[in-house]
């Protein structure tokens, strides 16, 4: 006899308690402001847009700051995501306290400013082109208010943490 399934509301409470704990970790996500709409295993990173966020007031322009740091987080939290996705679904991934500490770190992470950031809210969606033991490559592309009108894309590559339990922990 096969166990029951757990209701689905069940694992979606998980997947978004999940979440939560991830960015919290992080607090620089908090003083920017962004926050994950999360549809099934899929996130899109929003960045509301909000008066200090301007770097040209003659323009007015977002911060190429802002708008790189929150294309670096888009990348982080869906890389730490899609490898603990797995735990996530079965209720054994470790998002706790621990998880700043066995996110990825960033090896390099180059910017393409394809044009101006408006004075409005902002999207971004990290896919990850590679995840291997110690080493992982993401492309992230932002938008505004049309997905087909990018405003900037960035590629980065991280060193992976090493499991929990492993030797040097």
């Amino acid at each position: 006899m096969r166990p029951q399934p757990e209701p689905v509301q069940v694992i979606k409470e998980r997947r978004d308690a999940g979440l939560a704990r991830l960015v919290a970790a992080v607090p620089y996500i908090a003083y920017l402001g962004v926050r994950f709409d999360r549809r099934g295993d899929e996130l899109t990173a929003v960045m509301p847009f909000r008066p200090d966020l301007i770097g040209n007031p003659a323009l007015p322009a977002l911060h190429g700051g802002a708008v790189a740091a929150f294309l670096e987080i888009a990348a982080i939290i869906e890389l730490t995501w899609s490898t603990q996705w797995g735990g996530i679904e079965s209720g054994a991934a470790d998002t706790g306290a621990t998880a700043a500490a066995h996110m990825p770190k960033t090896i390099d992470f180059t910017v393409d400013f394809l044009r101006s950031g408006l004075p409005r809210d902002a999207y971004a969606r990290a896919r990850v082109n590679r995840s291997g033991r110690r080493y992982a490559s993401v492309h992230v592309e932002a938008w505004q208010d049309n997905r087909a009108r990018l405003f900037a894309q960035a590629t980065g590559h991280f060193l992976m943490p090493a499991p929990a339990g492993a030797a040097g922990e």
